[in-house]
């Protein structure tokens, strides 16, 4: 196994390649594993994917079960390990750096930090403590202690508010608190993503959804990094879903074939 700080210099060196990282988010031991075997090389968690496997929503995950979790992951594989850390579990830039130190100790390679409030009424930081957040954060990450590469998030396009003149904005002021990644999930067209990587001078990551260009036009627009977020989570649970109802509603078995597929796995946690 790789030592952190190894981790955390091949991950950053990772995000300034010829060509995009592509980052598969596992949800547990044996997805990341699975993903290394595939020739993968680094992997993230997905906050989405781990509640589901605890039966709970989004959001629903306490940090000492995310801190648990990002220590499991980084000890299932030699491939770099960033963890979905939310909004880092503070209010408080004093907060988010106490609870990023903690993260720093499991061993991972990286994490995000999300500018989601987890308030409905009110989800988005305003720009300033945001930006506070990503400071106190980036002191600790590049600090004398294990080093993390700090992606940092800016969440309008999540939560109603799809302004690219403010992500632009936040982003712009994250980078200058330090920040190593940007990303902005949920946009989707090559010209706002294009927009986004031309206003900054840090790798620029994006979320594949449906509606998001092929990897190759994301590459030529500038993009450093492609991640699925829940997105091979719920390809799981789809399958799972389809399958349970074939045998509840038809009484046969066809869910089988796509199981064939499923055959890499034994090599894989040999």
């Amino acid at each position: 196994m790789s030592t952190q700080a190894e981790a955390f210099e091949r991950f950053l060196a990772l995000h300034h390649g010829d060509a995009p990282l592509l980052l598969p988010n596992a949800w547990d031991r044996g997805t990341a594993k699975l993903f290394s075997f595939l020739g993968f090389a680094a992997v993230a968690t997905t906050s989405a994917g781990h509640a589901a496997t605890l039966g709970r929503l989004d959001g629903k995950v306490t940090i000492d079960e995310i801190l648990e979790h990002a220590e499991a992951l980084a000890g299932a594989t030699d491939l770099p390990v960033n963890v979905d850390f939310e909004n880092a579990f503070a209010d408080d830039p004093a907060g988010v750096a106490a609870n990023i130190s903690h993260l720093a100790a499991t061993g991972v390679a990286g994490c995000s930090v999300e500018d989601f409030t987890r308030r409905a009424d009110d989800p988005i930081y305003e720009t300033a403590l945001a930006a506070e957040r990503i400071e106190a954060a980036a002191d600790v990450a590049h600090g004398t202690g294990p080093r993390l590469v700090l992606t940092a998030r800016a969440e309008n396009y999540l939560h109603g508010h799809a302004d690219l003149a403010d992500t632009i904005a936040r982003l712009q002021a994250y980078q200058a608190a330090g920040a190593d990644v940007l990303y902005a999930p949920g946009l989707h067209t090559i010209d706002d993503i294009r927009t986004v990587v031309s206003s900054v001078d840090l790798p620029v990551n994006v979320l594949a959804l449906p509606n998001v260009p092929p990897v190759s036009e994301l590459a030529a627009a500038g993009v450093r990094r492609v991640s699925v977020g829940s997105g091979f989570s719920r390809v799981a649970l789809g399958a799972t879903v389809d399958a349970a109802r074939e045998l509840l509603d038809e009484g046969t078995y066809g869910f089988w074939r796509v199981a064939a597929s499923a055959a890499p796995v034994r090599d894989a946690f040999a």
